[in-house]
Parts: structure tokens; C-alpha cells; sequence
């Protein structure tokens, strides 16, 4: 782990890479966005953005542009390519079995979920925020792989941790009402209001829907300056990128 990038720690094939990025990369953006934001709709100048999306393209030496996707916490998945293309698919996920193709997933506070299959044959990425956490983003996601849920790798990336992250009755009910062991996620803190533990809750998911190979969490974006994070900087907070991608 450095300041400037977040390397997986998981044992994924050789052919699977993977790198999460901070606000302290080689980009040009001005504050409050701290140099490298990624993020198009953020409010910070498009400009800054595409110039930090090269320089993150040359700094890692990937082999293609990230293909990026409009997100809109809901649970569309996107097969995609490495060709170029200026097209951003509206969706909050992405699954790739093309070498060459770097999938990439923006957040600041929403969970970033990988996967591999552990042959290396394919690969996706997945945001998951509690609205498409709930809607099921990650069985969405699992549907579009060819690989079974037990032959896959899940790594969960830096979000909001459950100390930080307060939520109303109403986002628990929506997961209680799916699995009652996700009551096991959240801790009251006064009435109608819960300590939430995303991260918690999409391990659930996962084992519910059969991966079991589950690595990476612990982290919690509101209290790491190293990331962007919208409940701690507002709207104007910029997002970083989780990325991976088959050599």
C-alpha cells in the first residue's frame, strides 16, 4: 500500500490486475478536489478530469482507457471491450472476459466490489452503494459471469466504514426485509437511526449467492484522507477509481 495507489492484496491469477486510486495521484485538479479527481460529474473542470484520466492511463501503464460507466446506483451490468470509445453505458456494473479491457468504478463513500474468476478467464467490477446493494448490483453482476459463484474472487474496496456511516430505518428495512441476518449489520445509534456496515452486508450477499473466496474491506473512506468521500466533503467531493483489467 502507498499514498498513491492501493494494490489488492488477494490471490488473484497472474493475468488479473487491479489498482485503486487516491486523491494524491499525478492529476492537475484544484481544490477542494486535491489533484486527482476522476470523477465527470462532480462539478470540477472536465478538463482537469480528462487530463487526470491519461495521466492515471500512463502512471499504471494500462493497456487501454478505462471504459467508465455513468452510474446511477441501480444494478444494470455492462459487458464490455477495451476499443476506445468516448461512451459511457449507464450502469453500475461491468463484466469483461477480453484481455486488454480495464474496468473501472468511481466512488467517494459507495462500495467498489472485484472479481476474478480463479482461472483468470474473466473479470468485473461492481458499485455498490446501499440503494443498489439492496437491489441486488451484486447478483446482477454474478448473473453476467460465465464462472460459478465458488470458482470466483471477490475483493471489497474502500468505502464508508460502519463507524462513520449513519443510516434511517428506512435503508435498514430495505435489507432486513431481504435477509433477516442483515440485522447483524447495524448497530442503533438513537431512534430510527443505525451504524451501517456496507461492507458487512455485501459479504452476506455474496455468501448467500455463493462466493466464498471474499478478500479485502477494512477500510472506511469518511476517516481516510487518502480518499474522497461525499459524506465528509459534500457535494463538491471528487471520486477515486477502482480498477482491473486482464494482461
Amino acid at each position: 500500500m502507498t499514498e498513491t495507489w492501493i494494490f489488492p492484496d488477494w490471490p488473484a491469477p497472474p493475468q488479473v490486475h487491479a489498482a485503486i486510486t487516491t486523491r494524491q495521484g499525478p492529476g492537475i485538479s484544484a481544490p477542494p478536489f486535491d489533484r486527482f479527481n476522476l470523477g465527470l460529474r462532480s462539478g470540477d473542470s472536465a478538463d482537469a478530469v480528462d487530463a487526470n484520466r491519461n495521466a492515471l492511463q500512463q502512471a499504471l501503464a494500462l493497456p487501454a482507457a478505462p471504459r467508465w460507466l455513468r452510474q446511477v446506483h441501480g444494478v444494470n451490468v455492462a459487458q464490455l471491450g477495451p476499443l476506445p470509445s468516448t461512451d459511457e453505458p449507464q450502469a453500475d456494473a461491468a463484466v469483461s472476459h477480453i484481455s486488454g479491457t480495464v474496468l473501472s468504478i468511481l466512488t467517494a463513500d459507495c462500495l467498489p466490489v472485484l472479481f476474478c474468476a480463479d482461472v483468470g478467464s474473466e473479470i468485473a467490477a461492481a458499485h455498490a452503494g446501499w440503494r443498489g446493494l439492496a437491489g441486488g448490483v451484486l447478483e446482477a453482476t454474478l448473473a453476467q459471469l460465465g464462472t460459478p459463484p465458488a470458482r470466483l474472487l471477490a475483493w471489497l474496496g474502500p468505502c464508508i466504514g460502519a463507524a462513520s456511516y449513519e443510516v434511517g430505518e428506512e435503508v435498514r428495512a430495505a435489507f432486513v426485509a431481504h435477509a433477516a441476518a442483515a440485522a447483524e449489520c447495524f448497530v442503533a445509534t438513537r431512534p430510527g437511526h443505525w451504524r451501517c456496515d456496507l461492507a458487512g452486508l455485501a459479504r452476506q450477499r455474496l455468501a448467500a449467492a455463493g462466493v466464498t473466496r471474499i478478500h479485502g474491506g477494512g477500510f472506511d473512506t469518511h476517516a481516510d484522507p487518502r480518499f474522497y468521500s461525499y459524506r465528509r466533503d459534500g457535494a463538491r467531493s471528487g471520486r477515486f477509481a477502482s480498477l482491473i483489467w486482464l494482461a
